[in-house]
């Protein structure tokens, strides 16, 4: 039984949270058009501790959106242009031979890259080749880098979005599965609809400069993304979201026969924790202070759409692993649990 102190505490968390969540939208809807389930995926995925994965053609605001959200949040922000001649020093730093003024003698100098920051953006990260990809999901992975033999921890929080443009492929280096697995969400970016492609060009192209106000510190960030791991959750949720990822498996027992016939691999325990967490930042986001099924199928798409890799059966269907993950949110059933 929670103490009538505990429980205040709680109340008060929840409240914070729901007051949080609408701040931050009303900053970000000075810029941002619509947008609205990607918008709530980031800041789910911010108060997890989760990296983003955004995917969409050039010109729908996936770099506005993040450094406006930066800017609401009073965090660093930095972006860099991933292509072919990127090398991982210029993500993570390096050393730097420099004169020392106290002994005259020449010494090596760690100079910070762009990593060194708390929102990281990696703008079309499937142009730089793997070791350079592999530089940064390190660093994601670890929240330190190593150089010259000395690790050097990240800023906290520490906010990773990386960009995939889905057309024009050629001489590109797809993130491989293991990669691909670091990211919390893979959210697609969509065009917008007519109404609200009116209202972005009646706004970007007028003389108004919004302004947007810092509504969170990193302090502050600290303390809900602390919060979100204590958000009670009940053990039949936990068994639905292990039984979700469990049957994305094929040739495992209970595997529904599409998996079987149309996926090559299925998600990872990874998937099963992202879903819990997410569905906990969901849920006290909207103010409720335990998180139920309804967020686990909520955040079931972003957190399992990269991670189900369908087979050739299947793309000779034009089945995606989208609709796989909408099959299996069908056929899986809850848990029966007790009132």
């Amino acid at each position: 039984m929670q103490s009538a102190d505990q429980a205040a505490t709680a109340a008060a968390d929840i409240q914070f949270f729901a007051d949080l969540r609408e701040r931050l939208l009303k900053e970000l809807r000075k810029v941002i058009v619509g947008q609205e389930e990607i918008i709530d995926d980031l800041l789910t995925a911010l108060v997890s501790r989760g990296h983003c994965l955004l995917v969409g053609v050039p010109g729908l605001a996936k770099t506005l959106l993040i450094s406006t959200l930066a800017r609401a949040v009073d965090l660093d922000f930095k972006r860099v242009q991933f292509t072919p001649d990127l090398m991982p020093t210029d993500i993570i730093g390096s050393d730097i031979l420099q004169d020392d003024p106290d002994t005259g003698r020449r010494v090596f100098q760690f100079i910070k890259g762009p990593v060194f920051a708390n929102v990281v953006l990696a703008d079309e990260v499937n142009r730089t080749p793997p070791k350079t990809q592999a530089a940064l999901l390190q660093a994601m992975q670890e929240q330190e880098v190593t150089a010259g033999g000395t690790t050097y921890p990240l800023p906290k929080p520490f906010f990773v979005l990386a960009t995939q443009n889905p057309i024009e492929q050629e001489g590109t280096y797809p993130l491989p599965e293991a990669q691909l697995d670091r990211f919390m969400f893979s959210l697609y970016v969509d065009y917008p609809t007519a109404q609200e492609e009116k209202e972005i060009v009646l706004t970007t192209t007028s003389a108004l400069e919004p302004e947007i106000n810092a509504v969170l510190t990193r302090d502050d960030i600290d303390r809900v993304q602390n919060i979100v791991r204590r958000v009670p959750v009940a053990e039949y949720v936990v068994e639905y979201a292990v039984d979700l990822v469990a049957k994305s498996r094929p040739n495992t027992l209970g595997a529904p026969d599409f998996v079987n016939d149309w996926v090559s691999w299925g998600a990872g325990p990874r998937a099963s924790q992202y879903l819990v967490l997410g569905a906990k930042a969901r849920a006290i986001l909207r103010g409720r202070p335990n998180a139920t099924e309804e967020d686990i199928q909520a955040v079931a798409r972003p957190v399992l759409r990269h991670r189900v890799l369908v087979n050739f059966n299947a793309e000779a269907d034009g089945i995606s692993s989208l609709d796989i993950v909408e099959k299996l949110l069908e056929a899986v059933q809850v848990p029966h649990h007790g009132i």
